[in-house]
């Protein structure tokens, strides 16, 4: 629908049907696998207008990297969070203590006070920054209502895809709440071999947000290894806030970019637990940055943001997502 508006919500066709090719999603994933680029591909075939804001997003990160001190957010964002679990089995009716867990890890891993990033190889080490970026489940619903940041809906879909379907209700999952206040999270069961997905800025806003497997949520409760520790939000929130895959997405070739100037240019995404140096793309000695987050390795083994996308997610908080995160933007109490 080229030129159409982005008012549509989920359950059209697209990556990934509500069941994923016959895959229930019981099984947990052997590796990492993330819808964001599907995602994105159908909706610049679906939206000029998204493929012109994209356009616009670009820019304003690519003038960032260039002059980082137009940051204008100094101090630390605070983001509020609202997650829709939406539930088949009560065994992915996951626990408000799994919530919290993982709003727990995004805290760390966002401030760069997770005690794992003092892992990260001496070469790579002095390129690791804080993103000043925190999460809180919201406490206002968006009409004044005082709330605990969490939506449960029971569905009949035994697992969803990619195709957004599990943000609305008319498909089975739950209606994002305004998307220029919240960052929505929906965990529920994922099929296709996926641990989730995300929503670059620009798009519709009834879609926008992330969805994690609800085994690759938190570090308690249904969370498994090796998805155990919370980084799939992590990663997927890094897309939100505009951060690509750090190789670029381009197969295992070595002409891709995640436009980031301080992160190694590398052929292809890396899995499990690499041994440094993985060297690919003549980027030696100290190869790929294979612990980033915007990687596809096992949660334990990813553990930094480098201050290239530390600057490219605050050009993204003082564009697309400037209305988030700040007091003007804060749900009002009802006078009523």
């Amino acid at each position: 629908m080229p030129g159409g508006d982005m008012s549509g919500g989920g359950g059209d066709e697209g990556s990934g049907g509500i069941n994923g090719g016959g895959d229930d999603g019981s099984e947990t994933p052997r590796s990492r696998n993330c819808a964001t680029m599907d995602v994105h591909r159908q909706l610049l075939a679906r939206f000029s207008s998204y493929a012109q804001a994209r356009d616009e997003i670009e820019n304003l990160a690519l003038r960032y990297e260039n002059n980082p001190e137009l940051a204008q957010r100094p101090g630390v964002t605070r983001i509020p969070v609202v997650v829709h679990v939406v539930w088949n089995t009560p065994q992915q009716n996951i626990s408000d203590g799994q919530i919290n867990s993982q709003i727990d890890v995004l805290n760390r891993d966002f401030r760069r006070t997770n005690p794992d990033v003092n892992s990260t190889p001496a070469p790579f080490l002095p390129l690791t920054a804080d993103a000043r970026i925190e999460f809180f489940l919201a406490n206002v619903a968006p009409n004044g209502a005082p709330s605990s940041g969490i939506i449960r809906r029971q569905t009949t879909v035994s697992s969803f895809g990619s195709n957004d379907a599990v943000k609305s209700q008319a498909t089975g999952g739950s209606d994002a709440w305004p998307a220029d206040r919240y960052l929505n999270m929906w965990v529920c069961q994922l099929s296709g071999g996926l641990l989730g997905y995300a929503q670059f800025p620009g798009g519709p806003a009834a879609t926008d947000g992330v969805v994690i497997r609800h085994s690759a949520f938190g570090t308690t409760g249904t969370a498994a290894p090796p998805f155990h520790l919370g980084r799939t939000a992590t990663h997927e929130i890094g897309h939100w806030l505009n951060l690509n895959h750090i190789w670029g997405d381009d197969g295992t070739g070595c002409s891709g970019t995640d436009n980031v100037a301080d992160t190694p240019n590398q052929g292809g995404s890396n899995t499990g637990t690499p041994t440094f140096p993985h060297v690919s793309c003549s980027n030696g000695p100290n190869g790929d940055m294979f612990m980033n987050y915007m990687d596809y390795v096992d949660d334990p083994a990813m553990f930094m943001f480098t201050a290239g996308q530390v600057t490219r997610m605050q050009a993204c908080l003082d564009g697309p997502r400037s209305s988030i995160g700040t007091e003007a933007a804060a749900p009002r109490q009802s006078s009523s």
